[in-house]
């Protein structure tokens, strides 16, 4: 469990070190902004390439051996983003990098999400709030040393996933069922019979029912993943706007990112005591109220990490219901992480071309209309997969 933290921590420096590193690449390679971004869009292509090739491989190759070819993917990427002489081989190495960093954040959550019974929800909020810590490590490196030494970070970091191979040991090499994960509770076992309730009947169709389940966490995760990515990307604009400094609104950024993590830690012990629909429920509730206080301009810092902490908890908390209410459909998790990193990658553009008609300051308004679509999302998800009154 320690391993794969720290595996985790590693997965959030990777993706956090591209941005900083583009004043270095555009001087190196002699690169447009646009041509210099394209390293962490290779990264999320391959991060998506990654979650379904090896979700493909879950069931007929051990868990062990596909997290140790993961960790190297990701360790040969880095070295060759690295070192590569040109830029078309850095993109290449990213993709590489980015297809192992696909397979261990998909390989880990799925194995978390199954492997500790009442406790999965729980423990997958502490493996992701990992991730925050690289993603908060991996600028404050860059800050360091400066951008021009982005080669040794990329070795450096490439070099520390190679110890991890030594911990697979402790991984069980083929993954017990959701159904069957601690069924010494008597507590564990209602719950996955209650959530399994609307589609395991007797001689009862499942196939309609599962997709329309299995669309509709779709799009929670694409659109929570969007606003994650929204705030992330415009908060600092935004700021601006309305009169603060560029050194006000990149520390309230940072903020942001940094209440995103320790969310992840305080829903811990919250997943121990509140079942997943309600935690997702308050989360995207919270969500929503924080971003309409983000359009007032005095308050704007203090909502915006109020949407880091409410946000926190939905990506960990929803893996667990998901493979409670869809126990046959096994690549649903796969399907449903995918579309999360194509949301991140759409985001962007979308929210730009919405904005360049709309006005920077109406972005927590948008955003909060993309949450409030999250809230109704999770309230169907609720009322469908609720144990049907006998």
């Amino acid at each position: 469990m320690v391993a794969s933290c720290f595996g985790f921590v590693l997965i959030g420096v990777l993706q956090a070190l591209y941005g900083p590193s583009i004043p270095a690449l555009r001087e190196e390679f002699g690169l447009s902004p646009s041509a210099a971004g394209l390293g962490l869009s290779a990264h999320f292509a391959g991060g998506v390439a990654g979650v379904l090739l090896f979700d493909r491989r879950f069931g007929r190759t051990g868990n062990r051996r596909i997290l140790a070819v993961a960790y190297l993917l990701m360790a040969a990427g880095a070295a060759g983003f690295a070192l590569a002489p040109d830029w078309p081989l850095a993109i290449l190495a990213a993709l590489l990098a980015g297809i192992g960093f696909g397979g261990i954040d998909y390989g880990l959550n799925r194995l978390f999400a199954t492997g500790f019974g009442r406790r999965s929800t729980a423990m997958l909020n502490i493996l992701n709030a990992h991730f925050g810590v690289g993603a908060i490590l991996g600028p404050a490196l860059i800050g360091i040393v400066g951008s021009e030494h982005y080669p040794a970070l990329f070795l450096v970091f490439a070099l520390a996933n190679l110890p991890l191979l030594l911990c697979l040991r402790g991984v069980r090499d083929h993954a017990p069922q959701p159904a069957s994960a601690d069924t010494a509770s008597a507590d564990t076992a209602s719950a996955e019979t209650e959530a399994r309730a609307p589609y395991t009947g007797a001689g009862t169709p499942v196939g309609a029912a599962l997709r329309s389940v299995l669309a509709v966490f779709v799009t929670l995760y694409v659109l929570h993943v969007g606003i994650e990515a929204g705030v992330g990307g415009w908060e600092p604009t935004h700021l601006e706007s309305v009169g603060y400094g560029a050194g006000a609104a990149a520390t309230a950024t940072s903020v942001y990112w940094l209440m995103m993590t320790v969310g992840r830690f305080l829903a811990a012990p919250i997943a121990l005591r509140l079942s997943a629909q309600t935690i997702i429920t308050v989360s995207c509730a919270g969500m929503t109220a924080c971003l309409l206080l983000a359009a007032i301009p005095d308050v704007a810092p203090y909502a915006y990490a109020g949407v880091g902490l409410f946000i926190a908890p939905i990506f960990p908390t929803g893996l667990p219901w998901l493979s409670r209410v869809a126990p046959g459909a096994r690549r649903a998790g796969a399907i449903v992480m995918a579309a999360s990193m194509l949301g991140g990658v759409a985001a962007g553009p979308a929210l730009g071309k919405i904005i360049e008609w709309s006005g920077v300051r109406a972005v927590p308004l948008i955003l909060a209309a993309v949450s409030a679509a999250c809230l109704a999302a999770t309230l169907w998800l609720t009322r469908t997969t609720r144990r049907p009154s006998p």
